[in-house]
């Protein structure tokens, strides 16, 4: 039987499974930063009940079963064993707060996507395919104020106005990425750093780069945003490999 098979008694179990399994290959990608950084995932209508990882522990063993649920209109769900640090559920609760369409809220510190938050200018040329799946869908904070408090959460949330806008490059610290499932948004984490190094990268040839019409960026950015079932696929092939190598991620 398939480890995801499993169904202890607890509520949302589908959606810890997937979200263990996105910080399981996060850890895998080295785009992790040791024990910070958090996902987080809505489990009720306005978005102010969601799953998060662990304080402090490395997402390369979190288990569906270690994710907590955080109440952002219950200040004790802060206070409970390995309650998530102020940092993590004062940028995300914001986020889930202020966004009611960010269900899946993924924030890291991955080397790439950090790299062109620290350049003057971070914006994401149409230089390639997965570049343009970000035409004119990044937005970019270029006012950093420290430690991610909940004032500096709620300052973020508030960039995040247009639905369109999916990915915050957070100048000087490094990426926020959310979406409407944990595949849609690991989906989306994956290819962004990905673009990110194909242009970083490419910076460093010190050679002109090619760069891709807007009209045909914006067409292939609509084309592979209606790519079916592609994050599906994505997420699914990631959790069959964990299976067969005997990962706990689902326990």
């Amino acid at each position: 039987m398939s480890v995801t098979q499993i169904r202890p008694n607890m509520d949302h179990w589908q959606e810890r499974v997937d979200l263990a399994a996105a910080l399981r290959w996060t850890a895998r990608l080295n785009m992790h930063e040791g024990v910070a950084n958090h996902f987080s995932l809505s489990v009720n209508d306005d978005g102010s009940q969601f799953l998060m990882n662990p304080n402090q522990v490395h997402f390369s063993r979190v288990k569906a079963s270690d994710l907590l649920v955080v109440d952002a209109n219950d200040p004790e769900t802060y206070a409970g064993p390995n309650a998530p640090d102020p940092t993590a559920w004062g940028l995300h609760g914001g986020v889930h707060a202020a966004c009611p369409h960010a269900r899946c809220v993924m924030h890291v510190h991955s080397i790439f996507a950090t790299v062109l938050a620290c350049m003057q200018d971070s914006r994401l040329p149409p230089i390639d395919q997965n570049c343009c799946t970000f035409f004119d869908r990044i937005v970019i904070d270029e006012d950093y104020g420290g430690l991610a408090f909940a004032d500096e959460g709620a300052r973020c949330a508030a960039l995040l106005t247009d639905p369109k806008q999916k990915v915050m490059v957070m100048g000087s610290h490094g990426v926020l990425v959310i979406g409407d499932t944990v595949a849609d948004t690991f989906n989306r984490l994956y290819y962004f750093e990905r673009a990110a190094e194909t242009y970083i990268r490419a910076l460093q040839t010190g050679m002109p780069l090619r760069r891709i019409p807007d009209d045909i960026a914006e067409k292939t950015a609509r084309q592979l945003e209606d790519y079916p079932e592609q994050d599906a696929r994505h997420l699914a092939e990631l959790k069959a490999i964990l299976d067969a190598e005997g990962s706990d991620y689902a326990a």
